[in-house]
């Protein structure tokens, strides 16, 4: 791919550093390392200041699912800004991608989830989802029932509210959270956590403690039990099979609404339309966002059931955003799905690539570095240890190794990311085979680099019990 003229890469980074603030990065780090310049993309691909290709396993965040490039989009966005760059949608106004768009969501979701209320993120969607089910049981005279129950090393946003329903304890130690009313219960990481119980076992333990926190907090005071489908920066942790349909049965039991937090799940990424569709989860509201738009524009939902939407819609719902249902991010969001649709990503996830990926994945535990290689459609982490038998964690801090891993990877122009020493991947639902084994490929080069520089550094060693 030809780079345009630009400047520098060392004076891009300079500039950068002086006045930009990066997301979940130590800004004093990124200014003397210099950040990686993404000048362009294509495809599955990313190319940097400096000319190279990367192949980007992760497609952007976990969002880029019809892949970089698609001209269609950009049309959507131009034909849009020029007939309705903006109107809102309060004050009972609405505008023609807003009636689209929802009307297809409508479609696609499964069962009841008929109603969406608009978000510009993830993270805004899901504090939506706080004042929509505390509204939804204040509204029907159960006031006390404002109790969300997650899960630890869960990830539903940054914002206060998102963040304070995640259960990432570096986001906890800073800006005074969790808020009150949310309550956080073990997540179900059988490799990490499960002991000597089998992963059926396991799953059934994990899931009990969501009955347990609700007997011990009241039934009268849980509104509302949110999970991602698959736990995606969390390290996708994939839980084991009997772990969901006890965690409906829970919630069927003590009425308790279900959030599915789709956010990462969503738009095929899972091999169906949706997440809870792959694990048969029947939720109450689901979170939306990333795949909804590619990452093209910024867009984000929450899908809800009829059942909880006739009666918030009984009274003034006293909550929105300037960009709820922009109608560009919605006309570049209809596009997107409708290219999701009639390419046959989904079914084409489903049937072809994710059984190939799938495949590929597990050979990497022949890696002597590598202990279990989980996936899900085109989700899948890979857990690094010292010793397979054990399924040992390294001596070192948490994230030594997958850093040095990432880095090879980066070095290999693979983009992968690391959640403590767990490596993952999300490419863009357009990847083919060949791609695929590049992936691989890259992805054996660097767990063999990294392997060398762990063991050169003194690194390799159990943690001990």
């Amino acid at each position: 791919m030809n780079i345009r003229n630009h400047f520098p890469t060392e004076e891009l980074q300079k500039r950068d550093a002086a006045h930009h603030l990066h997301p979940f990065s130590s800004q004093n780090d990124v200014a003397k390392k210099g950040a990686k310049i993404i000048t362009s993309a294509q495809g599955v691909y990313v190319y940097d200041s400096n000319g190279e290709q990367l192949l980007d396993a992760m497609a952007g965040l976990w969002c880029v699912n019809i892949g970089y490039g698609r001209e269609e989009l950009a049309q959507a966005a131009e034909r849009q800004m020029r007939e309705l760059p903006y109107y809102n949608t309060f004050f009972q106004t609405t505008h023609i991608p807003a009636i689209d768009l929802s009307e297809k969501l409508a479609e696609l979701a499964p069962g009841d989830l008929n109603h969406i209320f608009y978000a510009g993120s993830g993270s805004e969607a899901n504090d939506t989802n706080i004042r929509i089910v505390r509204q939804y049981w204040a509204a029907i005279g159960h006031d006390e029932k404002n109790i969300i129950i997650s899960r630890k090393n869960a990830y539903h946003g940054s914002t206060l509210g998102g963040a304070s329903l995640g259960g990432m304890n570096a986001m906890h130690q800073q800006g005074g959270l969790p808020i009150p009313n949310v309550h956080h219960i073990n997540q179900p990481d059988w490799w990490a956590e499960g002991g000597d119980l089998s992963p059926e076992e396991f799953g059934l333990v994990r899931a009990k403690e969501l009955e347990d926190a609700i007997t011990a907090l009241g039934e009268n005071r849980v509104a509302a039990f949110i999970a991602e489908p698959v736990q995606g920066a969390g390290g996708v942790i994939v839980p084991p099979d009997t772990y969901w349909p006890e965690i409906q049965r829970i919630c069927d039991k003590y009425e308790i609404i279900l959030i599915a937090d789709e956010v990462i799940c969503g738009f095929g990424r899972t091999g169906n339309w949706f997440g809870s569709q792959t694990l048969n989860i029947r939720p109450d509201i689901m979170t939306i966002a990333k795949g909804l738009s590619s990452g093209y524009q910024p867009i984000g939902g929450s899908i809800v059931s009829t059942k909880i939407a006739n009666v918030i819609g009984k009274d003034e719902f006293n909550h929105g955003y300037t960009y709820s249902s922009h109608p560009v991010a919605a006309a570049v969001a209809l596009a997107n799905l409708n290219i999701i649709e009639s390419e046959g990503l989904v079914e084409r996830v489903r049937n072809d690539t994710a059984p190939y990926l799938a495949k590929k994945w597990a050979t990497l535990t022949e890696h002597p570095m590598v202990g279990e290689a989980k996936i899900v459609g085109m989700m899948g982490s890979i857990a690094l240890t010292p010793d397979k038998a054990m399924r040992a964690k390294f001596s070192s801090q948490s994230g030594t190794v997958g850093y040095i891993c990432r880095e090879r990877c980066f070095a290999n122009n693979l983009i992968m990311r690391h959640v403590g020493d767990r490596m993952i991947i999300s490419p863009p639902l357009i990847i083919n085979e060949e791609q695929i084994d590049i992936l691989i490929d890259r992805a054996v080069q660097s767990l063999d680099e990294a392997m060398s520089i762990v063991k050169a550094d003194g690194l390799w060693e159990p943690a001990q019990l």
